[in-house]
């Protein structure tokens, strides 16, 4: 069904993302997008500290 796409596509398909939300929105997006990416790899950071630290209590 889906084929992969050429850059005459993808430059298509930004051309109507950029129309749709504009340039601000767009950098919002990707600004709260690379936020909530680091948030995550904090936590799971945190995580496996947590589990690193309880398996040394235990022996």
């Amino acid at each position: 069904m889906f084929r992969n796409f050429g850059v005459q596509e993808l430059i298509i398909i930004l051309v109507i993302v950029l129309l749709l939300f504009g340039v601000g929105r767009i950098s919002k997006i990707g600004k709260e997008l690379g936020s909530s990416i680091r948030s995550f790899r904090t936590g799971l950071k945190g995580e496996e500290e947590d589990f690193n630290k309880d398996e040394k209590e235990k022996h």
